[in-house]
């Protein structure tokens, strides 16, 4: 990173103070999303004297009821079993950090891409992937559900708190990173992102703009970090059971070369914050080579490339792949986290029939919404939308409110 430093006090004083103030960082690149260029929010307003667009969407999303509500769900472990393990709120910190830095080596616009990686995640129901997985086999038949698009539906429609608009209005560039997160929307576009996108182009099959892309991948380097970290926690694996694979490997004894018999928390540490590393110096220098190679002019020539250009080496993907296969295995279907898993989905399945019946179950200030309901289809994206949203103490509560029943505690 090029950082421009002046000797503090010198311009001032005339004296050769020694101690460096860091007074810039690497310049912006042509092709990064300036804020004077961001396209219109849907609903025009005026914008703050002393931040870019881009920073007050980024503050938006960090003072919306979704963003604190990560808190209290989890990436893959339920709540009450444990209070170190990574929680949505956590990831999506960690996440932004890493996209941040990737960001700005790129010369890319950092506001943009953390905006971006802190509101990637408001969609994700309670109970991680599975209770994801449950809510849409549910919705199946009334259109469906998915995290990103659910994410794009809080930020346009269910955040309730500005007098002027629902949502939070934010920019076309960080709508249009959120709704392209998985890349260019093809086939079949979901309900929730369909809907809105009718009403604002995001132009759906183009690729997003680099910042969009920096802040998905570093998306993958988070989670493939910590969840190596949070399995060898839960005890799912040993640092034995993942010293072969590739990055974790190199890592280990890079550490034993440099601090022999260093105490085994302080050398898995070191370790794994060195596999974090290799992920973030890879994905930068691949990117450096193919924004080289394209030489894009503008953000928007990235978009229509028609290919990402920000992008691990292919030697990099292999070896994530392999750390991926390894997670899958021993922590996301390891047989204590399956029994969980299963309690859980039928926690939500429970749920959902219980509200679509009884709609006046839901909360008084959803009434409205109710009564507007035209049919089976719209109350049906009602129970999902107040499910999603749902903490995963408060599924548990209000499952265990409404049945009668601890399902964790229930017996297999």
């Amino acid at each position: 990173m090029t950082v421009i430093y002046e000797r503090a006090g010198q311009a001032a004083t005339g004296r050769n103070d020694p101690v460096p103030r860091r007074i810039g960082t690497t310049p912006m690149a042509i092709y990064a999303c300036e804020p004077s260029g961001a396209r219109p929010r849907r609903v025009a307003e005026e914008e703050s004297a002393f931040r870019s667009c881009f920073q007050r969407d980024r503050d938006r999303i960090i003072h919306s009821s979704a963003f604190r509500r990560l808190k209290h769900k989890t990436q893959v472990f339920v709540e009450h079993e444990g209070d170190f393990y990574r929680t949505r709120l956590t990831h999506s910190i960690e996440v932004a950090q890493v996209a941040r830095t990737i960001s700005n080596a790129l010369g890319l616009n950092t506001d943009l891409t953390e905006a971006v990686a802190l509101a990637h995640d408001l969609g994700h129901t309670p109970f991680g992937h599975t209770g994801e997985d449950a809510l849409a086999a549910l919705m199946a038949p009334y259109g469906g559900f998915d995290h990103n698009a659910q994410t794009l539906r809080i930020v346009t429609l269910l955040e309730k708190h500005y007098a002027e608009f629902d949502g939070l209005n934010l920019t076309w560039d960080t709508l249009e990173g959120i709704a392209k997160h998985n890349g260019p929307v093809t086939g079949e576009v979901p309900v929730a992102l369909a809907e809105y996108n009718a009403q604002h182009d995001l132009e759906l099959d183009t690729h997003a703009s680099a910042e969009a892309q920096v802040a998905a991948l570093a998306d993958d380097v988070a989670y493939n970090n910590h969840d190596l970290h949070d399995g060898l926690r839960a005890g799912l694996f040993t640092e034995d059971d993942i010293a072969h694979l590739p990055l974790v490997s190199t890592a280990y004894a890079e550490v034993d070369r440099l601090y022999p018999g260093l105490e085994s928390y302080r050398r898995r540490h070191e370790a794994l914050r060195r596999v974090f590393g290799y992920m973030v110096s890879d994905l930068i220098d691949e990117s450096r080579r193919l924004l080289d190679d394209a030489a894009p002019g503008s953000a928007d020539e990235i978009r229509r490339l028609g290919r990402p250009v920000i992008a691990f080496s292919d030697g990099m993907w292999r070896d994530i792949r392999e750390i991926r296969d390894f997670l899958f295995r021993r922590m996301y279907r390891a047989p204590a986290v399956m029994v969980i898993r299963e309690r859980v989905t039928q926690a939500v399945e429970e749920l959902f029939p219980l509200y679509m019946a009884d709609p006046s179950l839901l909360p008084q200030r959803w009434r409205g919404e109710i009564e507007a309901a035209r049919d089976e289809a719209q109350l049906a994206r009602l129970v999902a939308d107040y499910i999603a949203g749902m903490t995963d103490r408060f599924a548990l509560q209000s499952h265990a409110k409404l049945t009668g029943r601890d399902i964790l505690r229930e017996a297999g």
